[in-house]
């Protein structure tokens, strides 16, 4: 299983906050937001596996934990 961590704006937008997911084939990131769940998530989304920034080539292993996260900005 992969857990599955939505962070601000995307909690609203995907429906959870901390979800469990079968560990998808391919074994990526992008396996894993092919899930149509994930369909209205934004391209720019920030993506962490075990606390490290990812791309969505990715590998996942079973137990890692994924973070979405938005774009910050400041000023």
């Amino acid at each position: 299983m992969i857990r599955v961590q939505a962070f601000a704006r995307y909690r609203d937008l995907l429906g959870f906050q901390d979800q469990e997911f079968p560990l998808p084939a391919p074994a990526t990131l992008a396996g894993l937001l092919a899930d149509p769940l994930f369909s209205g998530l934004p391209a720019e989304a920030l993506l962490a596996v075990n606390q490290t920034f990812a791309t969505r080539e990715a590998a996942l292993q079973d137990g890692d934990e994924v973070a979405l996260l938005p774009p910050v900005s400041g000023g």
